[in-house]
């Protein structure tokens, strides 16, 4: 493993997201993606002619499509697709892009519209043009879907019932986890879901896939975000303060088959979070926030052990006591996450953005005060990748 660090060589400057409590944004994809780039830009201070990297992913050539739209022509263009850790992911590649002279000022971007979409489907429109095309034969499809494996919420489900009864984590300890979250949304006017929620309420919703209950399950809703990063030197005479990427690493050990999961109870992150942590010269105790991927309450608490805020065993008991809500000892998700907050169908955006806004004190009520240090912890596919960030105030380097 080589020992280039990107410790400070480079920063998000700009960092925003369209989401809405009806959960539907009534936009297209594209217009989305103009929207929150020029937002984005807006929000650091630069224009669309300083942009000379361009990162999204989610569809064939997808960046140089939107290059096209915008009239661009970027020197680095990335589609990498990891599916909920792929902004993660992108964040890393975009900070080596422009510590190694590839670009200057890069833009990253996502949208996405399925509650949208559902909503015209009801009232009859067509397919709009450009859907993506019927599932090709996968591994999935071929050797776990036909044995009654409901996806994905089958596969988080049987991660679930391995923790239980290796670890003896109780069905109560994972409804904590979407009680804390909620308590967070409830400081948020732009969360979804914004009343309060208790464990018992969790527990008598419907299951999914059990042991996984309606509620320890994230939203379906249309949102958008984009990220404008450039070098640390040129980021600090731009608009905002900036949010220095201090440790960055990525990690993935199968595909989509929960079946080559080599352990059901411990992620990527175990790898992919040491070393983010490792090149940004923290430890945990120096974490002020942390946002991670929530698309199932027992995401949450794989990520809390595999990242070593507990041992690994331990995520049950960690999260009592509501230690990620409000006033706790691990601040989790303060936007509402994905339990709550949005989720259209890749969260990874929006963890980075809510970090960037808690580093700049942007986030009212819900501010954790004094934050520093962030962690933003994406994981995508099924349980199959993680991204790890480590972003820091300029007090930080």
């Amino acid at each position: 493993m080589s020992d280039i660090s990107l410790r400070g060589r480079a920063a998000i400057v700009g960092a925003v997201d369209a989401v809405s409590p009806t959960g539907v944004l009534g936009e297209s994809v594209r217009q989305l993606e103009v929207r929150m780039i020029r937002e984005a830009l807006d929000d650091a201070g630069l224009k669309l002619s300083d942009v000379d990297g361009l990162l999204c992913t989610g569809r064939l050539m997808a960046s140089m499509d939107l290059a096209e739209h915008l009239g661009i022509y970027p020197s680095y263009t990335d589609t990498t697709m990891t599916g909920g850790s792929s902004f993660e992911v992108l964040v890393e590649h975009a900070a080596m892009a422009i510590a190694f002279g590839m670009c200057e000022v890069a833009v990253i971007v996502y949208a996405a519209t399925p509650a949208y979409k559902k909503q015209k489907k009801k009232s009859g429109s067509k397919k709009p043009m450009g859907a993506p095309p019927p599932m090709s034969l996968t591994p999935q499809l071929e050797w776990e879907l036909p044995y009654g494996l409901l996806a994905p919420a089958g596969s988080y489900a049987l991660a679930a019932s391995r923790h239980m009864a290796e670890y003896g984590t109780t069905p109560e300890q994972l409804a904590q986890i979407a009680v804390s979250t909620r308590e967070w949304a409830c400081m948020n006017s732009r969360a979804r879901f914004q009343d309060p929620l208790s464990v018992e309420d969790v527990l008598n919703s419907p299951y999914i896939a059990e042991p996984l209950h309606k509620l320890d399950c994230c939203l379906v809703t249309d949102g958008a975000g984009a990220l404008v990063m450039t070098s640390a030197e040129r980021a600090r005479d731009l608009k905002k303060s900036p949010a220095y990427v201090l440790g960055a690493a990525t990690h993935h050990d199968h595909g989509m088959m929960i079946s080559q999961m080599p352990d059901l109870t411990t992620t990527a992150g175990a790898v992919s979070g040491p070393r983010a942590f490792s090149m940004a010269g923290i430890t945990h105790k120096d974490v002020d926030v942390l946002e991670s991927y929530d698309s199932f309450t027992i995401t949450q608490l794989l990520h809390i052990e595999d990242l070593g805020f507990c041992p690994k065993g331990e995520g049950g008991r960690f999260v009592e006591g509501n230690a990620l809500g409000p006033g706790g000892s691990l601040p989790t998700n303060t936007n509402g996450g994905g339990l709550s907050y949005t989720h259209p169908g890749m969260y990874g955006m929006f963890i980075l953005v809510e970090a960037v806004r808690q580093l700049r004190g942007e986030c009212q009520k819900r501010q954790v005060e004094g934050a520093k240090v962030a962690v933003a912890h994406g994981c995508g596919g099924i349980l199959s990748s993680t991204g790890t960030i480590v972003l820091g105030t300029g007090e930080t380097l």
